[in-house]
């Protein structure tokens, strides 16, 4: 599409096909998120052979890493519904300006949490994991300095969710393909010369930084920054018009995105303190440390089932936005009832032999480390019981804040996490009578538990899978999204 286009909207055709429709989005999207599990599961085999302190330590960033991430896409999201409303509608100038501001907001934001995430690297550290023998100790350290690293590349990440959100909200998934894909094949590549130290391979010496788990991080932040300078370059090339000049913010789009950013970032900060909870309560139980570094792998196979869902979400989203923009709602819902239904279907065809292979796959990345491999087989298996929901789950909830509703996203969240899946994790997996922490000098203990242990943790995570997406699908049923104002 030409820049200098005075008015730039979709065209729907008169009798469209709802799966083109979607796919057409949608499958640049899956490819990348395909992708992205590749470059997990890569990332995981390479730390899954350093020492069980590196794979605690790691699993522990999680809980940062996810929640600096999901405030970036929650940033994105309100670009997205922005952008899309303007785009659906015609209104050029209005989806360039949409997208200068969020750009804007992008660079602030990521230079604020790239400071708190660098300066409570190491309290960070203390607080997650466990500290009861001198291994807990060096995996606290790992983890101190794994964050602290990974803390410098979040301004780049900001920008790169930021830009690939307003690429979104104007139809375009390719570009993010192809830029964030080369930006992946580059992590890739780094993951392998950082992290391990030289060696030999089919006669040759490999060069090697030997930086252990930190040369994880060091790669990641490298190649966002290379990727974020790529997509502001890209940018003049699109009808968003040139990014790479950025304005100071201004109040009152700062105003129009935050408001919808801001129910999906405290979507995304409970989210993941819901998962620092269920660590803390994985810390507690006997065999612990061990299901935190099969927690990290588990879910880095359990991204194969869901990453093209996700893709699938990231279409509805930018569809229904534009829908929206051109005064069509009823076209929304029925772009968004096909994204979800064929997330569905492809979820269904992942789930079983993810589910039979699951040993074999967690043996692949944590080079016979049979403990984590257990737990991490557990755990894959009862996710993989209700991951259509899951899929379900994200489509839905992507298609309302892709109107900009990310309200009762937030609110179906709140009660899915909270108000289920942290108590029941904390009844089913600890005993009765457990410490659970001191308070004021005096020993906290569980009043009643199941005593399940781990088992008890996946089981909590699995159910609450199912609740989460009937929820979801139950509100987006009451189409409140519709008449969203942006």
């Amino acid at each position: 599409m030409p820049e200098d286009l005075d008015h730039a909207s979709p065209a729907e055709q008169p009798h469209e096909n709802p799966v083109r429709v979607v796919w057409a989005l949608a499958w640049p999207a899956v490819a990348l998120n395909s992708l992205q599990v590749v470059n997990t599961l890569l990332d995981r085999a390479f730390i899954g052979h350093l020492p069980v302190e590196s794979l605690t330590a790691h699993g522990g960033s999680m809980n940062i890493m996810f929640l600096m991430f999901s405030l970036a896409m929650a940033l994105a999201t309100g670009s997205t519904a922005l952008v899309a409303r303007s785009f659906g509608a015609g209104e050029k100038r209005q989806f360039r300006k949409a997208s200068r501001q969020s750009i804007s907001l992008a660079i602030f934001f990521g230079i604020v949490t790239a400071l708190i995430t660098c300066l409570f690297s190491d309290d960070a550290a203390q607080a997650i994991l466990p500290s009861r023998d001198p291994a807990d100790q060096a995996a606290i350290r790992l983890m101190g300095q794994f964050l602290f690293a990974y803390g410098l590349g979040l301004p780049a990440i900001y920008i790169i969710q930021a830009l690939a959100g307003c690429l979104r909200g104007i139809g375009d998934t390719k570009s993010p393909m192809v830029i964030s894909g080369v930006q992946i094949l580059l992590h890739i590549c780094l993951n392998y010369l950082l992290i391990f130290p030289p060696h030999q391979f089919l006669g040759m010496t490999v060069p090697g930084a030997g930086l252990g788990l930190v040369g994880a991080a060091v790669a990641l932040s490298i190649s966002a920054w290379m990727s974020a300078i790529v997509y502001l370059l890209f940018s003049a090339k699109t009808p968003l018009g040139a990014l790479y000049k950025i304005p100071l913010p201004d109040l009152d789009w700062a105003r129009r995105i935050l408001r919808i950013a801001i129910p999906a970032g405290v979507m995304a900060i409970l989210r993941v303190l819901s998962l620092t909870a269920f660590t803390l309560i994985l810390a507690v139980v006997p065999g612990g440390a061990i299901a935190i570094g099969a927690m990290t792998v588990g879910f880095a196979i359990e991204s194969i089932m869901f990453m093209p869902a996700f893709g699938l979400s990231t279409a509805a989203g930018a569809l229904v936005g534009q829908s929206l923009g051109m005064k069509k709602p009823e076209r929304a819902e029925r772009l968004a009832w096909t994204a979800a239904h064929h997330a569905a279907l492809v979820t269904v065809a992942l789930v079983v032999p993810i589910f039979v292979g699951a040993p074999g796959i967690a043996y692949m990345l944590l080079g016979g480390k049979q403990e984590v491999i257990e737990q991490a087989t557990s755990l894959l298996r009862y996710l993989c019981v209700t991951e259509i929901f899951f899929a379900y789950a994200m489509v839905m909830l992507g298609a309302m804040q892709g109107a900009g509703d990310t309200t009762r996203p937030m609110w179906i969240t709140i009660f899915a996490l909270w108000g289920l899946r942290v108590p029941l994790a904390l009844v089913l997996a600890v005993s009765t009578g457990q410490v659970l922490f001191t308070l004021f000098g005096r020993e906290v203990a569980m009043p009643f538990g199941a005593g399940m242990g781990p088992v008890g943790a996946w089981i909590a995570l699995s159910v609450t899978q199912a609740v989460q997406g009937i929820l979801a699908i139950l509100a987006f049923r009451r189409g409140d999204w519709k008449h969203k104002k942006v």
